[in-house]
Parts: structure tokens; C-alpha cells; sequence
């Protein structure tokens, strides 16, 4: 079966996606049997193309490199319009993320999923909003609505829980889920101010020149909403989740932790109780002995605590272009997979 591959934004994920088809392609083809042919892209920068024998995805690449509108193939669609109107068979939805309304993005899913086409986003709007209506639509159209990319990028969180880890019960989820504070967090110990750090960070490029969503948590509640419900099946709304940030953090608190044996993170946390699923975001101090508490500079991790292996820790990249493609592509592979 040749996947007919539809792309919605095609900036740094789009773009990372793209680039590992192109350089995979033989790879995957041979070793998975999956083969495809990108025949739609949508953006709001660059345009809206499509040829259903398959885009020039180099020259695409080129000219959004450039900055560049695309130069062929280009249809006066909107995005709803490209959904319904093409020969595709699985949309990629890798616009922004708005934590507030899942707009635009979760029209796009809806549309697609009426469409009877494969959903993969690593967009966590619609995922953190609106997943049960998403996989009840999916479902009623025999389609998948796969969200790898919205938690911790390409590092395997869902598929570990429902994957590796199937047939444990998951009774706590706990770790670090924002990149960016991990690395503000980890340069203050060096001895540097919030503020200091907070410009370098932006420098680098781990936060935006509005940094809210990841030093007021906000990002990372919209992951543990996500674990809350697909992983425990809660059913908690994102506005349900007490979340603090790590603003308030001082270089004294960063002080007074080393001196205890002790490391500040910004932990998400998802645990079963007796009286429900509670999840939360908030700054701790993690015993050094923890794995969680070596875990420094950009890098995310997760502690899984089970019934039959007891706690298990996986580390890896939050972000990235390549690494967050990546999540795009074990989602296709796992659609392919399950066509097969």
C-alpha cells in the first residue's frame, strides 16, 4: 500500500518530516514495506500545493528554506478545502499549538477524521482539548488519530505506555516535560540569575520571545492532561490541572536545595488514587538519587511507576526538528503497520 501523504504547516516539523522521508525513503521502503508520495502541502506562509502523482518536495524544501512562497503545483484551497478535496490518505497536522481553543488545528482533525483520514499530529491542541471527541470520531470512521509528537517529541511516550509497557498497571507518570525550564533550571545551579538564564535560553532558542507557556508550565500541563487521559483514562479537562511555573524560583531556593542533597525540577505529575486520577505541574526539589534529578539542560524524562516492573525511566529529546519529524514518522509507520 503507497500512503498518500498530506502536510498542514510546513515550518520546522514539516520541514524535519520531510527531510527524513526524502533521506529514508530506500531505508524505509525495504525494511518496512512502507512507501508513499507527498501530494499535499498547506501553509499559511508559503501557500497551498498539490499534485496527486506526488510534489517536488526538494524544490518545496528549497524555496521554504528561502522564504520562499511555493512556486508550483499551487491550488487557491483553503486548508478545509485540501483536506476534503485530495487524493489523500493520512493528514500530518503540524501547525501551531493553541492551549486555549485547539484552533486552527482542530478543525483540520475534524475535517480529516470526517473524511475518513488518518490523523498524525504532534499539534497539542486538539490532543489536550479534545482527544476523547477526536478518537470517537476516528473510531466511528475506521481511521487513527495518533499524537506521539504531542508529548515529548520523538522520545516514545505514548507508544512506551501502550506499547512496551502494555500489560502493567500504570499507577503514576512523574517527570520532566518542558525542555526549556530544565535547561533554566540547570544553568541557575552554575550560579546564574532567572533573568540571565531566561535571555540565554532565548538566545539559544528554547523559549520564545514570549517565554509564558513553558516558565508558567503551561506546556507541560498540556502534556500531563494529555497522559491523564489517554494513559489512566481520566477524562480531566487542561483547566482541571493545578499549575505552577517556575518563576518564582530564586537563586537562594536553587542554594538551599544543594545544600539538602536536592535538584529543582519542574515536574508533571499523573497518579492513580483512590479518589480519582490527580495530575499537576509544579516546581520540586528531587532527591539526588533520583534518575529524574540527573537529567539536566534540555533534555526531557519521564519515570513510569507499574505493578509488574516497577518504576521505569525513560530520558530523551523534547524538541527539535528532526526529533520531533521522527514522532510524525513512527506514527505512519504504525498506521502502515496496522493496514498491512
Amino acid at each position: 500500500m503507497k500512503h498518500r501523504i498530506g502536510i498542514l504547516g510546513f515550518g520546522t516539523v514539516g520541514q524535519g518530516l520531510t527531510e527524513i522521508l526524502l533521506k529514508k525513503k530506500e531505508f524505509l521502503s525495504k525494511k518496512y514495506g512502507f512507501t508513499y508520495s507527498i501530494v499535499a502541502v498547506a501553509d499559511f506562509k508559503f501557500g497551498n500545493v498539490y499534485n496527486p502523482k506526488g510534489l517536488d518536495m526538494e524544490r518545496l524544501l528549497k524555496e521554504a528554506r528561502a522564504g520562499k512562497k511555493f512556486s508550483k503545483d499551487i491550488v487557491d484551497w483553503d486548508n478545509e478545502k485540501m483536506i476534503k478535496k485530495t487524493d489523500t490518505s493520512v493528514w500530518c497536522e503540524l501547525t501551531y499549538t493553541d492551549l486555549q481553543t485547539g484552533g486552527p488545528a482542530i478543525n483540520h482533525v475534524r475535517t480529516a477524521l470526517k473524511s475518513d483520514k488518518h490523523v498524525v499530529t504532534s499539534n497539542k491542541g486538539p490532543a489536550a482539548l479534545f482527544y476523547p471527541e477526536m478518537k470517537k470520531l476516528a473510531d466511528k470512521h475506521n481511521v487513527r488519530f495518533m499524537i506521539e509528537g504531542t508529548v515529548v517529541a520523538g522520545t516514545p511516550i505514548i507508544n512506551l505506555a501502550d506499547g512496551p509497557l502494555a500489560g502493567c498497571t500504570i499507577t503514576k507518570i512523574r517527570g520532566i516535560l518542558n525542555g526549556t525550564t530544565n535547561y533554566m533550571l540547570s544553568e541557575m545551579e552554575k550560579g546564574m540569575g532567572y533573568n540571565e538564564v531566561l535571555k540565554i535560553a532565548q538566545e539559544k532558542g528554547y523559549a520564545e520571545a514570549d517565554p509564558t507557556g513553558d516558565v508558567e508550565g503551561y506546556d507541560a500541563r498540556g502534556k500531563v492532561t494529555i497522559l491523564a487521559n489517554i494513559v489512566m483514562g481520566a477524562g480531566i479537562k487542561i483547566n482541571e490541572v493545578p499549575c505552577e511555573g517556575i518563576t518564582k524560583i530564586t537563586s537562594s531556593d536553587i542554594e538551599k536545595a544543594k545544600k539538602n542533597g536536592k535538584r529543582w525540577k519542574l515536574i508533571g505529575s499523573v497518579e492513580m488514587t483512590d479518589h480519582g486520577v490527580k495530575a499537576s505541574v509544579k516546581p520540586e526539589m528531587i532527591e539526588m538519587n533520583h534518575p529524574l534529578a540527573g537529567v539536566m539542560g534540555a533534555t526531557n524524562a519521564l519515570t513510569f511507576s507499574t505493578d509488574l516492573l516497577g518504576d521505569v525511566t525513560i530520558v530523551g529529546p523534547g524538541a527539535g526538528k528532526i526529533e520531533t519529524g521522527f514522532s510524525i514518522l513512527t506514527d505512519l509507520i504504525k498506521i502502515h503497520r496496522e493496514s498491512c
